[in-house]
């Protein structure tokens, strides 16, 4: 039996992939742990959405947990900047492309396109996806409070809370968006949008990286239902039982839409 080996100078489990971490059958989740603030409140929202849960930078936690979920609060440069001293940037794009799940909130989402304007000055991004993150042309700066979204069809993230609001707070946002699928086989991502002053993207949800621009640990029931959806989609798939069928699939479908009904809308 391989055990764990060191690659890298982390810890790398190679049934990672194929199993949960967690004793009790729980899908692990590390939250990213480089100096952002109010974190706790997304440990507590992860938890109650049935994950394990830990706070941490370490390479070994980062690399091998089911779920990464990065927050992000603050200037786009600065995160960038404290997102590099904890060599957070590249264990990302490892788990990236190896196809492991990451979920990054508010200026998490932002770092994530290619650049970001702040103040005159321009800052380089991860450059996971096309795009440049620039000053809302609204009225009014921050956009703070609720709002609706606009989720595409087949969303796996918005399953339920499709009309639902969130909480947003943040002065900048991406505008545009511009990807081209190159590949044939590969899946366009699915991209959710908002609006304060103009359109921008709510959500992206690109096979095993996702984020929102809005805070899902902050926007009560429709928030709680996002980071659950989150939390299901990182347990290993297994085959449907023999005797499952597709009356049984459908009643499991209705439930899910009265629970997703009995959730109030937030107030604005």
């Amino acid at each position: 039996m391989t055990g764990p080996i060191l690659r890298d100078g982390a810890i790398i489990d190679p049934a990672a992939g194929s199993k949960s971490a967690s004793p009790g059958g729980k899908p692990t989740v590390t939250v990213l742990d480089y100096g952002s603030g109010n974190v706790r409140s997304a440990v507590r929202a992860l938890e109650r959405a049935g994950a394990e849960v830990i706070l941490s930078s370490r390479p070994e936690d980062v690399l091998n947990a089911d779920g990464l979920l990065v927050p992000g609060v603050g200037a786009f440069e600065t995160v960038m900047r404290e997102l590099k001293a904890v060599d957070a940037v590249r264990m990302i794009g490892r788990r990236v492309a190896g196809g492991r799940p990451v979920l990054g909130i508010c200026v998490g989402l932002q770092v994530l396109f290619e650049a970001g304007v702040e103040h005159g000055t321009e800052a380089e991004g991860m450059g996971e996806w096309p795009g440049k993150v620039e000053l809302l042309p609204a009225d009014v700066v921050p956009h703070m409070g609720w709002n609706t979204v606009a989720a595409p069809e087949g969303s796996t993230l918005f399953a339920g809370v499709e009309n639902e609001r969130f909480y947003f707070v943040h002065s900048y946002g991406v505008q545009q968006w511009d990807f081209d699928v190159i590949q044939p086989r590969m899946a366009a991502p699915l991209v959710t949008w908002s609006e304060h002053g103009a359109p921008f993207i709510a959500a992206v949800e690109n096979g095993p990286l996702c984020a929102t621009q809005f805070h899902p640990e902050k926007s009560g029931d429709a928030g709680a239902r996002l980071l659950r959806n989150w939390v299901e989609s990182l347990r290993p798939r297994t085959a449907a039982p023999a005797g499952n069928t597709a009356a049984e699939s459908g009643a499991t479908a209705a439930e899910s839409g009265t629970e997703a009904a009995a959730n109030p809308e937030q107030p604005a």
